[in-house]
């Protein structure tokens, strides 16, 4: 499945910076690491022009991957400059589904090209919603740059699939949490739906993202609540950025 969101026009995308790894450790109900999240960036000079590269891969650990195997690698490349999203690819592996697709963004044209190399017919044209799209991980990253006041929200577009998801995210409450270096206050951020739920919404899905309130801002935990259990990311390592570039 390919994940993106949309940013508004009119404001800065604040990315991954050039070297900048986090980890995550994902847990299921009561099993705390059923899995891990691995999401990393670097600077490239592709035919001179200045891009962002954030790589994600995402699996299941120990007894879940006996009975839930899982697999997901996703690249999205970004102007250096704009914070636009150039082209994005994703594929997973699981003993359900496999899947793998890519999109190119054409904002000339406003035109997405989108490219299902497993069930081809599903390939299409897609309109370019307005703003900055990016990848889902990247999008809730994104949320250290918003610098919410308490009880201020902020619109997002994200697309699962070929599907838009237009979402109101609100900065609900601090909160302290705990993490692998010790309790740490954070930023609690809801988002919702806006208009009639689809997908996971409107199975009663309920997502948080808690954001550090340090200088760092960094994302702490997601969490997906449905009715059949809740998922969780904690972030377990972090890298700083670096400031090196990677000619091609």
């Amino acid at each position: 499945m390919l994940l993106i969101g949309a940013l508004r026009a009119d404001e800065d995308v604040a990315l991954l910076k050039p070297g900048e790894a986090l980890t995550y450790k994902v847990g299921w109900g009561p099993v705390s690491h059923a899995g891990e999240i691995k999401i990393r960036a670097q600077s490239e000079v592709v035919d001179g022009q200045p891009q962002l590269l954030v790589k994600t891969e995402t699996r299941t650990r120990g007894f879940i991957r006996t009975i839930l195997r899982f697999d997901g690698t996703a690249q999205s490349r970004f102007d250096a400059h704009s914070g636009r999203l150039l082209s994005a690819s994703a594929s997973t592996l699981s003993k359900k589904k496999n899947t793998q697709a890519s999109m190119t963004l054409d904002y000339a044209k406003r035109e997405i090209g989108y490219v299902d190399y497993l069930e081809p017919q599903r390939s299409s044209t897609l309109p370019l919603p307005a703003g900055a799209p990016m990848d889902m991980i990247t999008a809730l990253i994104q949320t250290r740059a918003w610098d919410l006041e308490l009880g201020q929200s902020h619109e997002a577009l994200v697309m699962f699939d070929n599907q838009f998801y237009p979402l109101k995210i609100t900065a609900e409450r601090e909160e302290t949490i705990s993490t692998s270096k010790g309790p740490r206050q954070a930023l609690l951020l809801i988002p919702t739906m806006t208009g009639t739920p689809k997908g996971m919404f409107r199975k009663g899905a309920e997502v948080r993202v808690w954001v550090s309130t340090d200088r760092d801002r960094l994302p702490l935990r997601f969490e997906v609540r449905l009715k059949v259990g809740t998922a969780y990311a904690t972030l377990s390592d972090y890298q700083a950025p670096t400031v090196l570039l990677t000619r091609r």
